[in-house]
């Protein structure tokens, strides 16, 4: 696929997802994520119905648990017929292998995968002091990076701060997916590690996932077609 941006439906209800999908034209169809609030209201029949209305998603669950769950919780998904999903890397590699072969659909096609590596809300300093992990948060992105290249995933979600260095680690093909990006005059909110869409770009993110600068904004329609401006050049 194609670089792209993705808004995330952060909704509480199928209703208000669908309501703000159509404040865009009927021929314009923007990549969409649904993540945990939107699904656990709604479940697997918000899914379809996006997909019916010809929307791409990003289904993010994040899943980590032992691997025979996730493969099977996979095996569910795939029958979603997204184009992304994404898991922990944190899981182990065993847990992503898992879940590749539960992703594989009878037809042999399966969604592209990828794995969280840390997220864009937490701090170098709270990871180390929360979490106990010594390294910097560069050097232990770059390790989960890695850590899902060799288990077989599509790419990571990372703060664009990041998305370099994973590319230089990883190869050029291997998505980076990045949540954090934000315009130059708005603010970080709980986002501790933030970039503007054009930087991302130049950073080499492959898809900015950009949410509430587009959600909370009087014109959202303007807002998301700026930031495809400005990420696409």
């Amino acid at each position: 696929m194609p670089k792209d941006v993705i808004i995330p439906l952060d909704f509480s209800s199928a209703r208000k997802a669908c309501d703000f999908l159509e404040l865009f034209p009927a021929g314009e169809k923007p990549f969409v994520k649904i993540g945990m609030e939107l699904f656990y209201a709604e479940g697997p029949a918000v899914v379809r119905e996006i997909k019916a209305r010809g929307h791409k998603i990003f289904l993010d669950l994040k899943l980590h648990d032992i691997p025979n769950t996730v493969r099977k919780a996979m095996e569910a998904l795939s029958a979603l017929d997204v184009e992304l999903c994404n898991l922990h890397v944190a899981g182990t590699i065993e847990m992503m292998r898992a879940a590749l072969r539960g992703l594989i659909r009878p037809d042999g096609t399966r969604p592209l995968l990828i794995g969280v590596t840390q997220l864009t809300s937490t701090s170098e300093e709270r990871m180390q002091k929360e979490l106990l992990i010594s390294a910097s948060m560069e050097e232990t992105v770059l390790q989960y990076a890695k850590n899902a290249r060799l288990a077989g995933l599509d790419g990571v979600v990372c703060s664009p701060l990041e998305a370099a260095a994973v590319k230089k680690a990883c190869g050029a093909d291997f998505l980076t997916v990045t949540p954090g990006v934000r315009f130059a005059e708005s603010a970080a909110d709980d986002q501790a590690r933030v970039m503007t869409p054009e930087k991302a770009r130049g950073a080499g993110s492959d898809y900015i996932v950009v949410g509430r600068p587009i959600l909370s904004a009087a014109e959202p329609v303007a807002a998301y077609r700026r930031c495809v401006r400005e990420f696409l050049g």
